[in-house]
């Protein structure tokens, strides 16, 4: 890999990260087209359904694109979805040389570089390639799983506690923090909670973004006999986003139809010894509703589920520099490892300092990181 190879590749990533979170179940792609040394064309897939990254690049550079190379960071897609093949937009253009961060998980629309290949245009592979991958974890993960990428996200005290009395919320990170988890939440497809954090906090789940509007996500609410409040602000707020509940079979029919009334949509899923919903069967269901990646927010018994079932791709923990103590609910309930042995560290973990508080990031192994 030459230095400008990398160093176009990194304006392609660039144009690629303006369409994180708006083009789901799609990936987030960028290009652009270089002739001469120079950006003469640069393009991003804004939204599914909507012209990719190539076809922006080349109307952005015209004529200029002829004989040029394009940097793109995802395979040209080779098939007619919503929108026609690039790989043959890419010949048609002129271009003679073709430089892909990814090859395209997807067999459905992979077989671009080979295309490319066929029609006598130079292609050059895994440019930047873990830089490609991991803006397109959940992309890759809902592609090859069906399932949805799962985001652990908690805001805690030192000791670990998500609450400073039992049975009752209140915000514990800084507002900082809280800007971080809003411009995440503006990036996710959904948010996953427990009733119990629903009838404590009543919370809203919508994204609050100071300086821009942001995309409230799908609300996901885990609630096995339905015990949420049809008039609680995530059923009755006016938000463009929907609000899911799970349940399990044995739920009230009565229950449901309110619920229903109320505007949530019910999904039953299969029961655990626990008494609780299958998580399994809940992604199961999101993924094949499109849902790709979801952010788990709590509570305690939620996120001990989702750990002790090995459902955590990535995390996010927000440090508070204080104790609460006792009185606090822990941070997980249901998880436990008995010893060094038997621990799973994550991988790839940043440590940054929001305002007052700590930002923990990492991801769980066999990621492709």
């Amino acid at each position: 890999m030459s230095d400008n190879d990398r160093f176009f590749m990194e304006l392609a990533l660039e144009e690629a990260e303006k369409g994180l979170g708006r083009t789901s179940p799609n990936p987030c792609v960028g290009a652009v087209i270089v002739r001469d040394g120079k950006v003469v064309g640069r393009g991003y897939h804004k939204r599914a359904g909507t012209p990719h990254a190539e076809i922006y690049a080349l109307a952005d550079a015209g004529s200029g694109a002829r004989g040029a190379t394009m940097y793109v960071t995802l395979e040209p897609c080779n098939h007619t979805g919503r929108t026609p093949p690039c790989s043959h937009a890419v010949v048609a253009a002129g271009l003679t040389r073709v430089v892909i961060g990814l090859s395209d998980p997807n067999p459905v629309a992979s077989g671009g570089a080979q295309y490319l290949l066929d029609h006598g245009i130079e292609v050059t592979k895994g440019v930047c390639e873990q830089e490609c991958r991991k803006i397109n974890l959940p992309f890759i993960k809902h592609t090859t799983t069906k399932t949805p990428w799962v985001v652990m996200k908690a805001g805690m005290s030192l000791d670990g506690r998500i609450t400073y009395q039992r049975g009752q919320g209140g915000a514990i990170t800084c507002r900082e923090s809280g800007q971080i988890v809003h411009a995440l939440r503006d990036q996710i497809d959904a948010i996953v909670i427990g009733v119990e954090t629903a009838r404590i906090d009543n919370p809203s789940l919508t994204t609050r973004l100071e300086n821009r509007p942001g995309r409230d996500p799908l609300r996901v609410i885990l609630d096995s006999r339905l015990r949420l409040d049809p008039a609680a602000v995530l059923v009755t707020q006016n938000s463009s986003a929907a609000t899911w509940v799970f349940c399990t079979h044995e739920a009230s029919a009565e229950k449901e139809t309110r619920l229903q009334r109320a505007g949530a949509l019910v999904y039953r899923v299969a029961e655990t010894s626990q008494h609780h919903v299958d998580l399994a069967e809940v992604l199961s269901v999101l993924g094949a509703k499109n849902i790709v990646s979801i952010f788990v927010e709590g509570g305690a018994g939620v996120h001990g589920s989702f750990l002790r079932q090995g459902l955590v791709d990535e995390v996010f923990l927000f440090i508070a520099p204080f104790f609460i103590g006792d009185t606090g609910l822990p941070l997980l309930h249901g998880y436990s490892s008995s010893s060094a042995d038997s621990v799973v560290q994550l991988v790839d973990v940043s440590v940054k300092q929001v305002g007052a508080d700590t930002l923990i990031h990492g991801f769980f192994p066999d990621q492709g990181l």
